[in-house]
């Protein structure tokens, strides 16, 4: 394998670290888009389509995943480095990669009504948790009466990261995110529908996506990116757009919401009692800090319902994965009964 051209494409020396001796004769992949019967993936040497592993569910692989091969099959998924995951859409008990492997997440919101604080917060705690560099793209503020105040409201969220206001039509606004689009990169943009994420992406790569219409009245966009794909920048890097996601649903994130709302976390170590409910208890920081007005109490609420949003769905994923496991041991035993009844009778 040539590390130069591999690096190209994302390869770096914590995968290099996964191999074996005996697999550096494998090529290495990586999952470009994901479909129903096949996986499209790139190598060093072109694309090529590839046949899911027998023993390893599609649904187990995202784009962005890196993968060992031999002709079209794959041998196995390597770790990832990054990772973004959600609980699985409607009644599924499930936990669903988004992306794998990708180096730093622009979360799309606009300079209108789409704009929220709150689902701001969730992307944040999602990105934190999944390891990912983030970037609140703002765009349309072209159209806004006063674009300043859209990134004013979003930089008290983001504390370490960037807030940037890109005309998304414009290549020499949107030149203002090259630094993260460099060689070997990865980027992949997260954000509702209608908020520009598929014009940012043909301005990025050049292409010529269709884009949607916002509807009038509540200024929501239709979905115009149906499946993550991932596809090279003129820089050099890749870019990974998503489907807008209406719902978006927090499992096993409960790090990145600490990171995200970092100034709570820090105070709820300095309340009095351990097990303070931070309601009406006596020498609970929280409710000091809301009274001196240097916590939001709207903040601290927010917090609250993203704590007990994680931890219900991280709850009924995990007994799930308790009960398939149960059920599996219980079958292998019930197989292993019937195999040795058999042998017994053919012995009579």
């Amino acid at each position: 394998m040539t590390h130069s051209k591999l690096a190209d494409l994302g390869w770096s020396a914590f995968f290099t670290q996964q191999l074996d001796l005996s697999e550096l004769s494998l090529t290495p992949a990586r999952i470009a888009e994901v479909h129903r019967t096949r996986l499209h993936a790139l190598t060093e040497t072109g694309e090529v389509d590839l046949a899911p592993p027998l023993d390893q569910p599609e649904t187990d692989l995202t784009v962005g995943d890196w993968v060992l091969t031999e002709g079209p099959r794959i041998l196995r998924r390597l770790d990832r480095s990054t990772l973004l995951t959600r609980r699985a859409a409607g009644t599924e008990v499930a936990v669903q990669p988004i992306v794998a492997n990708v180096d730093t997440i622009f979360i799309v919101s606009s300079c209108n009504d789409e704009f929220n604080v709150a689902r701001l917060e969730r992307y944040l705690a999602l990105v934190a948790a999944g390891g990912c560099r983030a970037v609140i793209v703002l765009t349309k503020p072209d159209l806004a009466d006063d674009a300043d105040s859209f990134r004013d409201a979003a930089l008290p969220l983001a504390r370490d990261q960037t807030v940037v206001l890109v005309n998304a039509r414009d290549p020499d606004s949107v030149a203002q995110l090259d630094d993260w689009c460099g060689a070997g990169q990865t980027v992949a943009l997260l954000g509702s529908s209608g908020v520009g994420k598929t014009t940012l992406t043909n301005t990025l790569t050049g292409g010529e996506d269709a884009t949607g219409a916002i509807r009038e009245g509540d200024q929501r966009g239709r979905h115009t990116t149906t499946y993550r794909a991932l596809r090279p920048l003129p820089s050099g890097g890749w870019i990974i757009d998503t489907p807008g996601m209406r719902t978006l649903r927090l499992s096993d994130v409960s790090e990145g919401i600490d990171a995200t709302f970092a100034e709570v976390s820090d105070l709820i170590g300095q309340c009095k009692f351990r097990d303070c409910a931070h309601e009406t208890e006596p020498g609970c920081a929280i409710q000091a800090a809301i009274a001196a007005g240097t916590l939001d109490a709207g903040r601290f609420r927010r917090w609250q319902k993203l704590k007990r949003e994680d931890q219900r769905h991280t709850e009924t994923v995990s007994e799930h994965r308790a009960k398939a496991r149960s059920f599996g041991k219980m079958a292998r035993e019930v197989m292993a009964s019937k195999r040795k009844m058999r042998g017994m009778d053919e012995d009579d």
